[in-house]
């Protein structure tokens, strides 16, 4: 069983009682991934990086890669392919910009510079946004072609991403692509592309709204997957599956 999660964003309560829910499961969970946005403009966000840098005994030690958050705080510090976090300030303002500033220090964001973009175990991609960047967001209003690309820029038959912060599960059926290139002076003959059956899936978020963790548990031998909601603070009785 791995348990796959995204969007801690800070929150180092939410992260401690989706690791003590992890720990109640009766299938053992043999791998961890975090899908970026470990930190964010939150002054929790190095006790969170230190949690994950210091698994207790007995724990799963994370494997992480990049998020949203992680690569503004890149552009922050001149790390970036961006000079500045224009994608921040646009969004948040200048203001978040400064708290982020604050709340992740230049050890810190070293250390998230040597992450993984994403991971890719045996037919599943795991990555935050896409394969196309981090900032893709995938959701279930998403167009099945535009699916079916960022499944196939990679070969994979399984995508799990956490951009969007939903839990959801999305499935392409078998089925046939036509394409063809025209240019000025002639159009090349039509391609076509089978696609065998396809899931991309939503692994919700840790931190975002207080109180409430989603995070997801997935079997890749029988192919099924579980959604987690833990409640935690006054929502306590809200952990179900």
């Amino acid at each position: 069983m791995w348990a796959i999660l995204s969007g801690i964003e800070g929150n180092f309560v939410a992260y401690e009682a989706m690791l003590a829910d992890i720990k109640r499961q009766r299938v053992a969970v043999e791998e961890l991934y975090i899908l970026g946005d470990i930190v964010a403009a939150n002054a929790d966000s190095e006790k969170v990086v230190q949690r994950i840098q210091n698994p207790l005994p007995g724990e799963l030690k994370p494997q992480v890669c990049v998020g949203w958050w992680e690569e503004q705080c890149f552009a922050l510090h001149g790390l970036g392919l961006t000079a500045e976090p224009t994608e921040l300030i646009d969004r948040f303002g200048k203001e978040t910009a400064k708290h982020l500033w604050d709340s992740v220090s230049r050890e810190t964001v070293r250390w998230l510079r040597g992450c993984h973009f994403g991971f890719f175990e045996l037919d599943c991609l795991l990555i935050h946004g896409s394969s196309v960047s981090a900032s893709d967001e995938l959701t279930p209003e998403t167009q099945p072609w535009k699916m079916l690309d960022r499944l196939q820029r990679v070969q994979a038959n399984r995508l799990f991403c956490g951009r969007s912060g939903l839990a959801f599960e999305y499935q392409l059926q078998e089925g046939s692509v036509n394409s063809s290139v025209m240019s000025l002076d002639r159009q090349q003959p039509l391609q076509t592309m089978t696609v065998s059956k396809r899931k991309v899936v939503g692994v919700g978020n840790v931190g975002r709204v207080w109180g409430k963790a989603t995070y997801t548990l997935y079997n890749p031998d029988s192919d099924r997957l579980k959604f987690k909601t833990v409640g935690y603070g006054n929502n306590r009785e809200l952990s179900r599956s």
